[in-house]
């Protein structure tokens, strides 16, 4: 594994760790943990847009 990637490298691994917690969320007996998961899943996908969407057309100008 290797620090400097790139961008779209990150992107994806980040895109894949919030691809995992989304299938164990979907595991999850406890609601409470299952929230905890996805809420988890929700941040690095954000987090994952706003570094490698710079420009990508997801935000509206309006």
């Amino acid at each position: 594994m290797s620090n400097d990637s790139g961008p779209s490298e990150r992107a994806r691994e980040m895109r894949d760790k919030a691809q995992e917690l989304e299938q164990a969320a979907q595991r999850a007996t406890d609601p409470a943990e299952r929230q905890r998961l996805r809420d988890k899943a929700l941040r690095i996908r954000e987090k994952s847009e706003q570094q490698n969407g710079r420009g990508s057309g997801t935000m509206d100008p309006m």
